[in-house]
């Protein structure tokens, strides 16, 4: 299969500093279909902001569109300002879009043939992709030059539910011209069963492997992964994972606790077809394994704003969060 074997890494003509999953939980109200948690995605695009953008530039908004009835403004000294910014990409979740869509319709498990399934896959698309409209304007409004990137639009395909193509020249060439892509989980067609759905995670993945960043920040609505369900009183937030073998396998070694053998108890939303924290550990597990530190924490928090900036090479102990590491990395 295409993605058994890490793809050969890309050349930029800039380094990659980070890749960072936006968990759709982070920034939108789950349990209600398609509905946005204004006030976080705010508190997640202005951090960003604080972290990517290093410009006189960076106050003036980026959204020109006619929104409530009230026409654009742009700013009249613009043009004297200098755009200088970090190399990033932001790849976010489903969230309230896009998980209903494809769970009714079973789109995940394929079958195009079927008029549901292709209903389905359209409602999926329209879903998702008008979440990452709303969340290219959250960072554009901040000062962000974010521009949208659809898997699907760029032919990302899988075989098996496993990436088998992907061209990533949109996202190479928006990072050399200094823009910011913006990347989302997506129904995709797969050359096995039809259709399925390619999650933002998988996608980090596949992206680490081949540009290589400093390090990738999962930003979710808790601060890390625990034990057993956060809502559990009783649940321990694990500091730090050790990715163990090729195939991705991992281990707690921070806490040292000894009724834990490799395992996290994870609960998984009915409508959620890409697996949950289960999948993010995963994937954060394989690309730990090649080098690069992962960054499991609460969007908006100060322990999120040290993890986007890269500060937590020590792991400071009032940090609150889950480091992913090679095993002969981790302390």
């Amino acid at each position: 299969m295409a993605d058994e074997a890490p793809p050969s890494p890309v050349s930029l003509s800039r380094p990659l500093r980070c890749i960072v999953k936006l968990g759709g939980s982070a920034v939108t109200h789950k349990d209600v279909l398609e509905h946005i948690n204004d006030k976080d995605l705010a508190a997640v695009a202005s951090q960003l902001r604080e972290v990517i953008m290093h410009s006189t530039a960076r106050g003036y908004t980026m959204d020109w569109s006619k929104q409530s009835g009230i026409p654009p403004t742009i700013p009249a000294d613009i043009a004297d300002q200098v755009l200088s910014s970090s190399a990033f990409i932001v790849v976010h979740g489903a969230g309230s879009f896009g998980h209903f869509q494809a769970s009714r319709a079973g789109v995940h498990r394929g079958g195009l043939h079927l008029p549901l399934v292709t209903a389905g896959f359209v409602a999926t698309r329209i879903s998702v992709t008008a979440l990452n409209l709303e969340i290219v304007r959250a960072l554009a409004k901040e000062g962000i030059p974010s521009v949208g990137i659809s898997p699907f639009s760029c032919g990302w395909s899988t075989c098996e539910k496993k990436i088998q193509c992907a061209d990533i020249s949109p996202v190479t060439h928006a990072i050399d011209s200094g823009l910011i892509p913006v990347m989302h989980g997506d129904a995709v067609l797969d050359s096995s069963q039809g259709c399925t759905i390619l999650s933002g995670d998988i996608i980090i993945r596949h992206l680490a492997q081949l540009l290589r960043p400093q390090y990738v920040v999962f930003l979710t609505d808790v601060m890390g992964v625990y034990d057993r369900p956060p809502t559990d009183p009783n649940a321990i937030l694990l500091r730090e994972i050790a990715a163990v073998n090729e195939d991705g396998s991992w281990c707690v070694v921070n806490p040292r606790l000894q009724d834990i053998d490799c395992q996290v108890e994870i609960t998984v939303a009915p409508h959620d077809t890409t697996g949950g924290m289960t999948t993010k550990i995963s994937e954060a597990a394989m690309i730990a394994k090649l080098g690069i530190d992962v960054y499991i924490v609460k969007a908006g928090t100060t322990h999120s704003v040290k993890a986007l900036r890269g500060e937590l090479n020590d792991l400071p102990g009032d940090w609150l969060g889950t480091a992913i590491r090679p095993s002969n990395k981790s302390t």
